[in-house]
């Protein structure tokens, strides 16, 4: 067939497909639209085709896995398990491991992919949040972000635990223990779970359905959702010569884009199948089948799961009593307490930073996180919370590698878990500011050179290099919000204000994040430091005498 037979039946399927469906209107809109280029962007990206591959090779998979609990014995290629009495979803997951071509690969691929999937979003959320992109008009694809990272959580407990190994069986134990603590409704909720006494039969079925039915379509709405809020609002952008808040400075989606996003995912493709092929995860034919009596020793969730399992091994043993013969335990209880109520402030932050700021406009320019120290501070706080949580999860591998007590490691982790991230904090918002004070003395006087110069009367001093306007405009570009007034409780007639309270509390608010905030360089401080560096350079140049040295001569 020829190149223009080819290109004419092309274009008149194009026709044919525009004329029925009216396409070339939005094919005409997504090739020309505009996306910025920045390696952070990317970590978007990983999500997206993470999950990709979790589809693909979750189809491959749910074609010889068996969600039943039911007994049989493994006759497989793996010997030392032959004739041994196991779960059909052991044996079904032996078998697609050993006995299908590949079925060990895509098993490793899958699991690989949700890891990787799992830290892109959680990465990516940072990245979202350290650099102001949940702002108006971005907040319902913040919550969006939100609830893919909380899901994903959970979708990926599921799926580990579907082998029906011992290590899996384990996890499944703690989190009938956590229902089982609630007061009133948990032995409600664990039987309605589990189908009665837990392990019983039902649940390896219901999770299955929930693993690849359910929460599967739940993330593509919301992966969906999520990328039409995207195209509809426009990429957020850093700050850079011609970006405003107005304007989109980037490449087109057709060729640029669609070409360099494909490659990425072959990348990422092949990245993840690298990570298969040469590190085994999660063997399972180390663990056994399921049996309730024993328990494997070092057993550990997932990463992304070992802050919930931390919480609990922090929580002091003595928060249980009993009243009327019923026995009231909240020893577990915060392991599901704490992750909502983070969840919930998550969902929240933008509207909390927006109470404090009083900024009600659109915002398409990021902030470089120097420039919101609070926030900065916050986020650094949190991520150290998460890894004394991970530690805590694993403090018996902790004291059994470094031959320590581990009741020492928890009294300490307990102490630590209020010190470390309140001091992290602190000196996270100081180093911003300090870091912000250095941008306003480069604005104003210059980059450092390195050239010394000393004057007939001894005097030493750096001669500073001006900054382009470009460089410059990108440190002082920056929005200065300051504390908010108090409004008065009462007019001039006495007359009560409605609005009070909130000015009450958004000027507190305020305080805490704008209090020691470094205003940026205004164009009248600019132009009293021109002035006065140029009176500096005419009254050396006046000098009959002046050495020149370099730094570290």
């Amino acid at each position: 067939m020829s190149t223009t037979t080819s290109a004419t039946r092309a274009a008149a399927t194009g026709n044919y497909l525009d004329e029925r469906l009216g396409a070339s209107k939005g094919v005409k809109f997504l090739a020309r639209k505009i996306f910025p280029d920045h390696w952070s962007f990317m970590l978007g990206e990983v999500a997206l085709y993470s999950f990709i591959i979790l589809l693909i090779s979750g189809v491959f998979l749910s074609f010889f896995y068996i969600p039943s609990v039911g007994v049989t014995t493994y006759q497989g290629a793996y010997t030392p398990w032959n004739g041994a009495k196991v779960s059909e979803a052991f044996a079904s997951t032996m078998n697609l491991s050993f006995d299908v071509r590949g079925g060990l690969l895509v098993r490793q691929i899958h699991h690989w992919s949700a890891l990787l999937f799992m830290a892109a979003i959680i990465v990516h959320m940072f990245r979202v949040f350290f650099t102001g992109a949940f702002r108006k008009p971005r907040e319902l694809n913040w919550i969006i972000g939100v609830l893919l990272a909380f899901l994903g959580i959970f979708e990926g407990f599921l799926g580990y635990s579907l082998p029906d190994d011992l290590l899996s069986g384990n996890g499944l134990r703690i989190a009938n223990a956590i229902i089982l603590s609630l007061p009133v409704v948990g032995s409600y909720i664990a039987f309605f779970l589990f189908g009665g006494q837990f392990p019983g039969e039902l649940f390896i079925p219901r999770i299955y359905t929930i693993h690849v039915l359910l929460l599967p379509a739940v993330f593509l709405a919301l992966i969906g959702a999520h990328l039409v809020l995207m195209v509809i609002q426009k990429h957020t952008q850093y700050p850079g010569p011609g970006r405003t808040n107005k304007n989109v400075v980037g490449y087109p989606l057709f060729p640029v884009y669609v070409a360099k996003a494909g490659g990425f995912f072959f990348i990422v493709f092949g990245i993840t199948t690298l990570l298969a092929a040469i590190f085994q995860i999660n063997p399972i034919w180390v663990y056994g089948s399921y049996d309730p009596s024993p328990v494997s020793s070092g057993a550990q969730p997932d990463w992304y799961m070992g802050f919930t399992d931390g919480i609990a091994r922090l929580m002091p043993g003595f928060f249980e009593f009993t009243v009327f013969g019923t026995t009231w335990s909240f020893n577990i209880v915060p392991a599901l307490l704490i992750p909502g109520i983070l969840v919930g402030l998550a969902i929240a932050y933008p509207w909390i930073e927006a109470k404090a700021t009083g900024d009600t406009r659109e915002h398409h320019l990021l902030d470089r996180p120097r420039n919101a120290p609070v926030r900065t501070g916050i986020g650094v706080m949190a991520l150290s919370s998460y890894f004394l949580l991970l530690v805590s999860g694993g403090n018996d591998i902790v004291a059994m590698k470094f031959g320590l007590s581990i009741n020492d490691i928890t009294l300490t982790l307990r102490l630590l878990i209020f010190v470390i991230p309140p001091v992290l904090f602190w000196s996270t918002k100081r180093i911003c500011i300090g870091l912000q004070r250095k941008d306003r003395e480069k604005v104003l006087h210059g980059r450092e050179t390195g050239t010394i110069y000393r004057t007939e009367t001894g005097e030493y001093f750096e001669v500073h290099e001006p900054i382009d306007k470009y460089s410059r405009w990108t440190l002082v570009q920056h929005e200065a919000y300051g504390v908010q007034a108090l409004e008065a409780s009462e007019d001039a007639n006495g007359v009560r204000n409605p609005d009070a309270k909130g000015s009450k509390w958004a000027h507190r608010l305020s305080k805490f994040y704008f209090q020691d905030r470094i205003a940026p360089v205004s164009p009248a401080e600019l132009e009293a430091s021109h002035r006065a560096h140029h009176g500096a350079h005419a009254a050396v140049e006046g000098h009959d005498e002046v050495h020149s040295v370099t730094a570290g001569d």
